[in-house]
C-alpha cells in the first residue's frame, strides 16, 4: 500500500537506472568476490584497489580514490591491510617528500595474476548473450553517462 500523500512523487525502483546500476554492480561484485575472499582473504575495496593498482602502478590513495570513485576512508582502511598484509608497498615520490605511491609487491603482484583471470571469465561468461554490436553500444552508453554524471556531480533538490 502507497504511504504518500496525493501528489508526492513515488520511485519506481526497477525501472530507475540509479537503483539498476547498483544492483547490477554490486551483484557482479559480490560474486567474483567470493574468489578473492576465499582464495585471498581480500574485500571488494581492497581487490579495487590491487586491481587499480595492477594497472596503474605508483598511485597516491588519493589518485585511487577518484579513479575508483570510492570513499577515501574506505580506500585509506583498504590501503593499510594490503601494506600490512605485505601486498602493497609505499614509497615517497622523488620530487615531492609530501606525496607517496603505491605499488603492488611480488606477493601483491601474484594475488593480482591469479585473480584477474578469474574477474575476466566472470566478465566474459556475463556478456556473452551481447552480440558485438551490443557491447559495443554498453560501452559507449556507460562513457556517456560517467561522463555525464562527473558533470552533473552532486544532486542538488530543486
Amino acid at each position: 500500500m502507497n504511504q504518500l500523500r496525493p501528489g508526492h512523487a513515488e520511485l519506481d525502483l526497477e525501472h530507475f537506472l540509479p537503483y539498476r546500476l547498483s544492483v547490477l554492480s554490486n551483484r557482479v561484485s559480490s560474486m567474483i568476490a567470493r574468489i578473492y575472499t576465499e582464495r585471498f582473504a581480500l574485500s571488494i575495496t581492497e581487490w579495487r584497489v590491487m586491481a587499480v593498482l595492477g594497472r596503474y602502478p605508483d598511485l597516491s590513495a588519493n589518485e585511487v580514490a577518484q579513479r575508483t570513485a570510492m570513499d577515501k576512508v574506505a580506500v585509506s582502511r583498504a590501503v593499510a591491510a594490503l601494506l600490512s598484509a605485505g601486498r602493497l608497498r609505499r614509497t615517497m615520490a622523488k620530487n615531492d617528500r609530501r606525496r607517496t605511491h603505491l605499488e603492488l609487491t611480488p606477493s601483491g603482484t601474484r594475488v593480482y595474476a591469479q585473480v584477474v583471470p578469474v574477474a575476466l571469465n566472470y566478465e566474459r561468461h556475463l556478456i556473452a548473450p551481447l552480440s558485438a554490436k551490443d557491447r559495443a553500444t554498453l560501452d559507449r552508453i556507460l562513457r556517456v553517462l560517467l561522463g555525464r554524471a562527473v558533470e552533473l556531480g552532486p544532486v542538488h533538490a530543486e
